[in-house]
């Protein structure tokens, strides 16, 4: 799995994890396989996955990765740079925004200064956003750019497939997963999580609406409405992250792929 959130074996429901006999069916990696409590980043996955995947390749010919997070693919398939040393001064100002004015003060921040990173898909996870905005105000230069300039060799072939689908067709199938998640009960899962709500882990569509909702601050019609609508948008800013990568060979999600996936393999 290439998702930074279905690793969290505390989290279910929310993060739309593969069943018990889906899990059953083949072996699965970084699926529960690691706790919210964790310090997990782009460059731990990177490790993480290519040590699994040496694992594989010792009696497999080909592995399968799906997700999800745009970063942790790009960190698997092309490694990341070191990051320059940040003015402590620059940390301290990123501190102090945040401390007074919360998330959506770090999100504009991003939005106005790097907007490479903005579109990410990475602006709901707060220690992401004040890496990033750091990065930017003290190099003068996106975190996601210094994360690309070397890419490192990889010891296998890489061919990335991408599904897509109609805009359309794609919110409908988002509003109706999380109407399911509701009735499968996401609520009671959100809750039971509710002492840890400031984990990294737990910065996530789905629990922060949620969360929102105990606090008193909106109804639970409200919140099931903003999960929809943070879900569409996280949609949207993942297609524009993927659509930069030219060596996506793009498919059509309703369509039989099975000949399609054989082919770019053997190709």
């Amino acid at each position: 799995s290439a998702d930074s959130r279905q690793c969290f074996k505390e989290l279910d429901i929310g993060v739309a994890k593969p069943s018990a006999a889906e899990l059953a069916a083949v072996p699965h990696y970084f699926i529960n396989s690691h706790s919210i409590h964790d310090n997990f980043s782009a460059a731990d996955y990177e490790s993480y996955a290519l040590e699994k995947l040496s694992q594989i390749f010792r009696e497999k010919d080909i592995a399968v990765m799906v997700g999800g997070t745009g970063l942790y693919i790009k960190a698997f398939a092309e490694g990341l740079d070191a990051i320059p040393a940040i003015d402590e001064a620059i940390k301290l100002q990123v501190a102090e925004g945040y401390a007074a004015m919360g998330i959506s003060w770090l999100q504009s921040e991003i939005q106005q200064h790097d907007p490479a990173f903005y579109a990410s898909g990475e602006i709901r996870n707060p220690h992401r956003l004040i890496r990033a905005l750091e990065v930017k105000l003290s190099t003068g230069k996106s975190i996601t750019e210094l994360q690309s300039r070397t890419k490192k060799t990889r010891d296998f072939n890489i061919v990335k497939i991408g599904m897509e689908m109609p805009r359309e067709k794609l919110y409908s199938r988002i509003n109706d997963r999380v109407d399911q998640m509701m009735a499968d009960g996401l609520e009671i899962e959100a809750l039971a999580l509710m002492p840890f709500r400031e984990l990294n882990a737990l910065q996530t569509v789905g629990y922060r609406e949620l969360f929102d909702f105990f606090d008193g601050k909106i109804s639970l019609d409200k919140a099931v409405e903003l999960i929809k609508q943070n879900t569409r948008h996280y949609a949207k800013r993942q297609m524009t992250w993927f659509k930069k990568d030219e060596i996506i060979n793009w498919v059509n999600a309703d369509t039989p792929i099975t000949a399609e996936v054989k082919r770019l393999v053997k190709k």
